[in-house]
């Protein structure tokens, strides 16, 4: 009897490790239930960067696998829509087995932009995988001085 005191003695409850242990159960439960179309197309999701200088905004965004013909760019006053597809080129023979974790499919990602800019001045390069976009600021934009007052 007193050998379990000492044991339940030295037992410390962590809940903050059991709040963790909870946190990845759910997370697990949550990506089994997703559907595989769902997963699809949250991996086909382009990262986007984006870079703010006095005159532009410089967007990229990293489409690897995409070719520059199946990308449709649109670039309003205000944001940047861009649709594109990663088409498969997996060929098997009749008895070969194929393998791959390539995500391929349609994707769309619309991206606001913080000022309004010239979108008849876009200017768009794709290289390694990478489409940059050169979004000039409107003019009204890049003359845009507040004065903060302090105090």
């Amino acid at each position: 009897m007193s050998m379990e005191v000492t044991i339940m003695q030295l037992l410390r409850w962590q809940p903050f490790q059991e709040i963790d242990s909870l946190q990845r159960e759910m997370n697990r439960l949550f990506d089994s239930l997703a559907l595989p179309s769902e997963k699809a197309a949250m991996s086909l999701f382009p990262p986007a960067e984006l870079e703010e200088t006095p005159e532009a905004i410089i967007l990229k965004l990293e489409v690897p696998g995409v070719n520059p013909e199946d990308l449709d760019v649109q670039v309003s006053l205000d944001g940047v829509a861009i649709t594109g597809e990663r088409k498969s080129t997996n060929q098997t023979e009749e008895k070969g087995i194929s393998r791959s974790e390539f995500r391929y499919g349609k994707f769309r990602r619309v991206i606001p932009l913080p000022n309004r800019i010239q979108n008849t001045q876009v200017q768009a390069e794709y290289k390694d995988g990478i489409l940059s976009l050169t979004l000039p600021k409107a003019e009204a934009e890049k003359n845009k001085v507040v004065k903060i007052t302090v105090g």
